[in-house]
């Protein structure tokens, strides 16, 4: 690697804090009363998370851009990132989902204050289950996040596609929120759910209801399961 730890880890803060700014930013335009942005639809989303790993991948994919526990995690898991350096890069990429999700509060403050609906308030920080499962939610995470990392890895092996890499991988993203979204939110990304959900739990909002921690294992496991199943069969086939 050629650039020092430190700087690798700036990036993965800032590259998660771009995620989540960006996609859950969407959320919260869509979800909260009186927004431009109020009742635009899932598309509006779906853009938002795309640009959301497209963005970060493009500007900081010269130093890091994994902005993904399960990632780093599965890529170690097949040898291709030193385990030494797991523990920082996940601490790194939660407090970034944690600052990016701060500056949503921040941006929609009045919005938050507006919307009496619960849900509505907790759309924008992390996920559940619309089915009330846990198994159901399971089951989609695992499955979109093998299909996120699986493509990832297809994606940045491609020399030819190298310069466009970025936008595929938002494009990825965008449609997977389209396609397999409407059941959890998604969240494919265990920072990107659980940094965000503390920041729920600990903020006093107008109208708060619960963090639903309950459900949080869901979205940190089953995402971690997922993408180890995605980089080891991807190596074995392909590597």
């Amino acid at each position: 690697m050629d650039h020092s730890l430190v700087v690798r880890l700036f990036a993965e803060f800032f590259g998660t804090a771009f995620l989540v700014l960006l996609g859950n930013g969407a959320v919260a335009n869509t979800e909260l009363k009186n927004t431009k942005g109020e009742e635009t639809g899932w598309l509006n989303i779906a853009v938002g998370y795309g640009a959301g790993v497209a963005i970060p991948a493009m500007a900081f994919g010269a130093f890091s851009a994994q902005i993904n526990p399960a990632f780093t995690l599965a890529l170690a898991v097949v040898g291709d990132f030193p385990w030494s350096e797991v523990l920082p890069y996940i601490i790194a990429q939660v407090l970034g989902a944690m600052f990016g999700q701060m500056l949503v509060v921040a941006e929609y403050k009045p919005y938050f204050d507006l919307t009496t609906n619960v849900d509505a308030v907790f759309a924008p920080f992390s996920t559940t289950d619309a089915a009330n499962s846990r198994m159901n939610g399971f089951i989609n995470e695992f499955v979109g996040t093998f299909v996120l990392v699986f493509g990832a890895l297809g994606i940045t092996s491609s020399e030819a596609y190298k310069g466009i890499a970025g936008l595929a991988l938002g494009v990825l993203v965008a449609t997977l929120v389209t396609s397999l979204g409407g059941a959890t939110g998604p969240g494919l990304n265990p920072a990107r759910d659980f940094g965000p959900r503390l920041v729920h739990a600990l903020l006093p909002l107008k109208f708060k209801g619960s963090s639903h921690w309950e459900y949080a294992w869901v979205a940190i496991l089953a995402p971690i399961a997922g993408a180890i199943v995605a980089s080891t069969l991807y190596w074995v086939l392909f590597k």
